[in-house]
């Protein structure tokens, strides 16, 4: 059965929205209401006829634009990939139809794309943050980047970049007052570098220029203020060679070099 449009309005509050009256016969009534976008594309005027199964495709229509411009909003705050405006549309529990057909436009149109998704992420992860390409490429997979366009994204983040930043990080962290040996200092920066998602070869080549910065005043109190604590533990059990031994084994565990440890051991057996 055909009806006939008998008026358009703007809605009050959405200026970009249309409601539809359709008139059967001498009785009008509000059918349905349509995004800009639908009324322009179908050309929707006064007078105009309309099956059922046109107004049902209308209906259907409108439905998938008002989730298209949800999506868009998701768009406004920051890139998004497929997967997690895929997920998003889910949430919002959009069919899964329908969120096919959206999906397809969004990337027709360049406004989801992975692979620039994934080098914009690694620039801005660079040179805000102090994580590693590894672990920079592990986020990526995370939010549905494929693995191979993840790897071509981290070639943005060079060799140099990797280790001026982690030198950077190792001035920072060795300048403060440790009581720890510089070696074990250093195993445990190395560590942390590691968990920061940098490779071992970046790390230990960052490692090797560290070893000329040693304080070795510094070294020295922190030898001095493990090997106290190594003698209150052992003293209560131990004495003289035995003791020191002990303390010896205990110091070199640490990290210090034999040579200050004998040292130290040395100036232990003075005061005794």
């Amino acid at each position: 059965m055909m009806k006939k449009i008998s008026r358009i309005t703007t809605q009050k509050k959405r200026k970009d929205r249309y409601n539809i009256y359709l008139t059967n016969g001498e009785k009008e009534e509000y059918a349905f209401s349509v995004d800009e976008a639908v009324l322009v594309e179908f050309r929707l005027r006064k007078g105009m006829e309309l099956n059922d199964s046109t107004i049902e495709a209308l209906v259907e229509k409108d439905t998938i634009q008002k989730s298209y411009s949800m999506a868009i909003n998701y768009l406004s705050y920051r890139m998004r990939t497929k997967k997690e405006m895929r997920d998003y549309l889910v949430k919002k529990e959009v069919e899964l139809e329908h969120i096919g057909i959206i999906l397809e436009r969004l990337t027709k149109e360049k406004l989801i794309n992975d692979k620039q998704f994934a080098e914009m992420f690694v620039r801005t992860r660079m040179n805000t943050s102090s994580k590693g390409p590894l672990l920079i490429k592990k986020e990526l997979m995370e939010k549905g980047v494929s693995s191979g366009i993840a790897s071509e994204a981290i070639e943005l983040y060079p060799y140099e970049a990797q280790f001026e930043k982690i030198s950077k990080f190792l001035e920072k962290k060795l300048s403060t007052s440790k009581k720890e040996s510089f070696k074990q200092q250093l195993q445990k920066l190395q560590g942390n570098l590691l968990q920061k998602g940098f490779s071992q070869t970046v790390i230990t080549d960052a490692l090797s220029e560290m070893d000329g910065e040693k304080d070795s005043e510094a070294e020295w109190d922190a030898m001095v203020y493990q090997g106290d604590k190594l003698v209150r533990k052992h003293s209560r059990k131990h004495e003289g060679f035995a003791l020191q031994q002990k303390v010896k084994e205990g110091l070199y565990r640490k990290g210090f070099t034999i040579e200050l440890i004998n040292r130290y051991l040395d100036k232990l057996t003075e005061n005794e």
